[in-house]
């Protein structure tokens, strides 16, 4: 990705019925464009009466013999139990539910689940998350198998009007539920995104739960007979900023210009590739034909990725329509067309996804203006997160879309990214990842601003480890299925564990020890995990494994220094020994002092008679002359020391 280049990440941003009725509005009174520009109400960034802190609102431990007051059986049996809530389906083509709670746009839904019996492993229970107080559909539900570490043992899934299944997300918990055990389950739902939580991982998680307007909460079972204990629903607050990553979540995955690596970038088939994938969110690049229709493309020109070429500014939409965007890439993509972005959001609406959309290049006012457009006159609003390069661009959605969330995206960090976020009012600011590595810490400054960060463009392991590692809150990958697979082994074996930081003890000498001269104690250390230990005596580096010379040092406390390096980091200790005089340590300083002869006579005659004060005086007379003078000033100094 280029500094002309689009990529940006995250997660999907909560659709506000606010937002919806803002919309409505517009539609209604047939605002549009108008001179080219478009003025659109403000949007609500939160309901009204949106809670300071967690509000309970279910909270059931099935003390009683009846079922809870508020709680509707619609279908199948479901009794209390020895304490706990048990529903029952006699087969699989029973989907027996029972509803309570109310309507909640932000809340979480915790219950522990034990399958007591079930029709085979395929058979599932199922956290309805917006399910009408009737029971009728259509109803979202998220689903757990017994057979739960299956492929689809999770799922997140849709029963339609028509009274059939779609399926949005499928994935597989962490552990196997099976029967005659409690799981611990919890959902927590913003909006339309959501995320499953099995024993304390997050094992799957949404952004197409479809929302109504007055869906409450339910359980339900199907084939199997499942207990519940410790209902509860929780309304929490809305997220300050829905892209920041979730304690505990993966990074998110955004596909760059689609699936790029498997289908021809930037169409529909590369989109669908995407979805079909896992990805999170589809990333694309919209800039205006000559007629000024918003088209879904990379480059300034069409020459690298269609059969036509000129610049996509001097192309009107029809000749745009005509070209093929597929054959570049393969054979069997032949007739893949530049899309309008208004046949993307069309798309995204009818078969799901969330768009990053990349403002390509610069754009006048009313130009982002159109773009603006079609996003409201598609209902996309909630689902849509414009980021791009240029600064204008960014400062035109704000006024036109102030409810539209924005990212800035950077080929190099700017010299204040804090500040420059906090003025444009952005949710994410989106840097390559190479410009990321020269400065790590920016991301818990980001974050601690409440700015999310996703990094462009990493295409392998290695380079999502790093990013993961560092906090990142989505990665940007033109091999979303890849990534997509790392992150279910991620949620399989939990998150990479980060190195702890390396522990050093020094063993000896002690600190307080006490070391006569002729010891030379050779330094002992425990270490932990580090790859490399520097010791130092007194500030001066002592090689591992080299005895201290204490014949050498002075009388009085020395200090060990060891610090350990390590994946985790670096730890450093201190111990304090002390040198001390004794007769024999003066007799090794007097034989080992490369004194004459005579000279070593004299001070062991002194010593044999405990003559300190003479000794002393002596060795200060002859230091420099017949004894070595740094030896002579050690003797001396012992020699007061003893008397």
């Amino acid at each position: 990705m280029s500094s002309q280049t689009s990529s940006s990440p995250f997660r999907l941003p909560r659709r506000h019925r606010s937002r919806l009725r803002a919309g409505a509005l517009v539609a209604a009174l047939g605002l549009g464009v108008g001179a080219g520009l478009i003025d659109v109400l403000p949007a609500s960034a939160e309901p009204a009466g949106a809670p300071a802190a967690d509000e309970v609102v279910v909270s059931e431990d099935f003390a009683g013999s009846a079922l809870p007051d508020g709680w509707r059986a619609v279908e199948g049996d479901w009794k209390v139990e020895n304490g706990r809530l048990v529903g029952s389906s006699v087969n699989s083509g029973q989907q027996s539910r029972i509803t309570f709670g109310r309507h909640l746009e932000d809340f979480r839904f915790e219950a522990v689940v034990r399958f007591e019996s079930a029709v085979d492993t395929a058979r599932w229970t199922a956290f309805g998350l917006d399910v009408p107080a009737g029971g009728a559909p259509p109803w979202s539900i998220a689903t757990m198998r017994t057979g739960s570490t299956a492929a689809n043992g999770l799922e997140f899934a849709q029963r339609t009007t028509a009274n059939t299944w779609n399926v949005t997300d499928t994935g597989s918990a962490p552990t196997a539920a099976g029967t005659g055990r409690d799981v611990r389950v919890a959902v927590e739902v913003h909006g339309s995104r959501a995320r499953l939580v099995v024993d304390g991982r997050e094992a799957l998680r949404s952004t197409r739960v479809q929302r109504s307007a007055d869906g409450a909460q339910a359980l339900l079972v199907n084939g199997a007979r499942v207990s519940f204990d410790e209902v509860r629903i929780t309304r929490i607050a809305p997220e300050a900023n829905a892209y920041l990553r979730a304690p505990g979540a993966p990074p998110t995955v955004i596909a760059h210009r689609g699936a790029s690596s498997a289908a021809p970038e930037n169409t529909l088939i590369s989109d669908e590739t995407a979805r079909r994938a896992g990805t999170d969110w589809i990333e694309n690049d919209v800039q205006p034909s000559k007629d000024g229709i918003p088209h879904i493309l990379h480059d300034d020109t069409v020459d690298r990725t269609t059969d036509g070429k000129g610049r996509i500014r001097d192309l009107t939409a029809a000749q745009l329509a005509g070209l093929d965007a597929g054959s570049w890439f393969s054979p069997l993509h032949s007739g893949a067309r530049v899309p309008t972005l208004r046949a993307q959001l069309d798309d995204l609406r009818a078969r799901g996804g969330n768009l990053l959309l990349e403002i390509k290049g610069r754009h006048s006012r009313d130009e982002v203006a159109r773009i603006v457009k079609d996003i409201r006159d598609t209902g996309m609003s909630g689902r849509v997160f414009v980021q791009s390069f240029e600064v204008d661009a960014l400062v035109f959605t704000r006024e036109v879309a102030p409810d539209l969330p924005l990212g800035l995206l950077r080929s190099a960090l700017d010299a204040d990214p804090v500040a420059l976020a906090r003025q444009l009012d952005l949710k994410a600011y989106n840097p390559s990842a190479a410009a990321l590595a020269t400065r790590p810490g920016l991301v818990a400054d980001l974050h601690r601003a409440g700015v999310a960060v996703m990094a462009w463009t990493v295409d392998d392991a290695a380079g999502w480890k790093t990013l993961d590692t560092g906090g990142v809150d989505a990665v940007i990958t033109n091999r979303p299925a890849e990534l997509a697979g790392w992150i279910a082994a991620w949620r399989q074996i939990g998150p990479p564990v980060s190195p702890v930081a390396p522990t050093v003890k020094v063993l000896a000498p002690a600190t307080g020890a006490r070391v006569e001269r002729a010891s030379n104690p050779v330094p002992a250390l425990a270490t932990t995990g580090a790859d490399v230990v520097r010791l130092t005596l007194d500030g001066r580096e002592l090689a591992p494994g080299t005895p201290i010379d204490s014949g050498s040092l002075p009388l009085g406390a020395h200090t060990l220094r060891a610090e350990a390096k390590g994946p985790g980091g670096s730890t450093a200790v201190e111990s304090t020994f002390t040198v001390t005089a004794s007769g024999t340590g003066l007799a090794h300083l007097i034989l080992t002092s490369a004194a004459d002869r005579n000279a070593i006579a004299t001070l062991t005659t002194m010593l044999a008679h405990e003559q300190y004060d003479a000794l002393a005086r002596w060795a200060d007379n002859q230091a420099g002359r017949t004894i070595p003078t740094a030896r002579a000033l050690l003797i001396a100094g012992d020699a007061r020391a003893l008397r």
